[in-house]
This record gives structure tokens, C-alpha cells and sequence, in this order.
């Protein structure tokens, strides 16, 4: 009966040691495999949000307005200009031809009350045309979304 006591104590300390060694191979895996895991994530590289395809640029649309023949305020002077919007979009090409005599009824106001001295620079004309832009630009509903004119191109600018 010796024998059988001191071979149950030999055989339990191989158990144990089986068990210890798959558990610590099991933590072995599981932190390599976290590493890996953190590495690849962290990792910078190709991002499937950074893979973005450029767009084309958009073809622009012109869209060139009737002749514009004002005075100008505080002389005898007048000024003849022709002038081309720069677009983007049809829908907004349609969106001001269909409201065209609200635009130019804008642009006349706007040119009728510049001044020959305010016209002279180059400078001068490249803030008329941002004006033009922020009047056209402006809602043609009260309620409405603002049109998207790009550019204001002077395709003739004339004073007398």
C-alpha cells in the first residue's frame, strides 16, 4: 500500500505541470495575437476611408447674361458691359433663367449705383464682380436656398 500512496502523489504532479504549460502557451497565443491584433490596427497604412477617388473636376457652364447699359450715379456718364456667370450645375442654370428679371433687376440697381471713379482699377472691377456674385447669389425665394454662381466673368466692359 506504500507503493500505491507514493505512485498517486507521482502521477497528480504531472497533471498539474500539463495543465500550467497549456495555460501558459494559451497566454502565449492570446498576447502574441493581441500584439499582432494591436500592430495591424495601429498600424499606418491604407485606410478604407483614405482610399477616396478623386473626382473629375466639373466641366464649368457658362451661362452669359443680356447686355447691361446703365447711368452711373453722379455723372453723365454710362456704363455697357456684357456678363457671363460661371457654373457648375444645370439645375441652377435653369433655377436663374427661369428668375431672370429678378436677377437683372438686381444687377441694374446694383451697376446703376456705381460711380465712373469707383469703376477705374482693376481692383475696382474685381469688386464689382464679387458683388455681382453676392447678388446673384442671393435667394430668389424668400424662403429658398442661395443659388451657387462660381465666377463673374466681364466679357465687355465699356464707359462713356
Amino acid at each position: 500500500m506504500s507503493k500505491a500512496e507514493e505512485a498517486a502523489p507521482a502521477e497528480a504532479a504531472p497533471k498539474k505541470s500539463k495543465k500550467l504549460l497549456f495555460i501558459i502557451i494559451g497566454l502565449v497565443i492570446l498576447l502574441a495575437g493581441g500584439g499582432a491584433g494591436a500592430w495591424f490596427m495601429l498600424k499606418p497604412g491604407h485606410d478604407a476611408h483614405a482610399e477616396k477617388k478623386e473626382e473629375p473636376p466639373k466641366t464649368p457652364i457658362f451661362m452669359p447674361l443680356e447686355t447691361f447699359t446703365v447711368n452711373l450715379m453722379g455723372s453723365e456718364q454710362y456704363l455697357q458691359t456684357d456678363i457671363t456667370l460661371q457654373l457648375y450645375d444645370q439645375a441652377q442654370v435653369d433655377l436663374l433663367k427661369l428668375h431672370m428679371p429678378r436677377i437683372r433687376s438686381r444687377l441694374l440697381t446694383l451697376l446703376s449705383s456705381q460711380s465712373a471713379d469707383q469703376l477705374q482699377t482693376e481692383a475696382d472691377k474685381k469688386r464689382l464682380a464679387q458683388a455681382i456674385q453676392a447678388a446673384v447669389n442671393e435667394p430668389v425665394d424668400p424662403k429658398g436656398k442661395p443659388q451657387t454662381v462660381n465666377d463673374v466673368l466681364f466679357t465687355s466692359f465699356v464707359i462713356q
